[in-house]
């Protein structure tokens, strides 16, 4: 499993978004700056964050972006999912994929369930309020 450059950075606007402490919507442009990544790309990752609402868009020139809900009901599994689209290793793990036929007599199937349930596992136990507090931390900011 690979993540794209789309999940990646749909990540980091996301917690951009999270740290926002001043309650004011954030441009593309200041995200796009802070993060280094191209206003162009983020303007294609945030309709996808839009559509999904996960984000929400305030027109006008002080204008921009704010999440939609607070940063601890986000996971990073929602996001990426949403960017990626399924995480599984492989597709016999998949929900949503036809059961394969030699699931149940395959030794292999074991380590991809178990890498799959150990990816879930991380994941989906993050959330941006986690992320945002080791940013801080990296940061030499004091949590409160």
């Amino acid at each position: 499993m690979r993540i794209s450059t789309r999940g990646r950075y749909a990540l980091h606007m996301m917690l951009d978004l999270a740290m926002n402490e001043s309650g004011e919507p954030l441009r593309i442009r200041q995200i796009a700056e802070h993060q280094e990544i191209s206003d162009k790309y983020l303007e294609q990752i945030v309709s996808i964050l839009n559509k999904a609402r996960y984000v929400r868009s305030i027109r006008g020139p002080q204008g921009g972006y704010l999440l939609t809900k607070k940063p601890e009901e986000y996971t990073v599994g929602m996001i990426l999912r949403l960017t990626e689209g399924s995480l599984a290793p492989v597709d016999c793990v998949e929900e949503d994929f036809p059961a394969c036929e030699k699931f149940e007599d395959c030794a292999t199937s074991i380590v991809w369930k178990r890498l799959n349930d150990a990816i879930n596992g991380v994941i989906d136990n993050i959330t941006l309020a986690d992320l945002a507090e080791w940013q801080r931390d990296r940061n030499g900011e004091i949590s409160e």
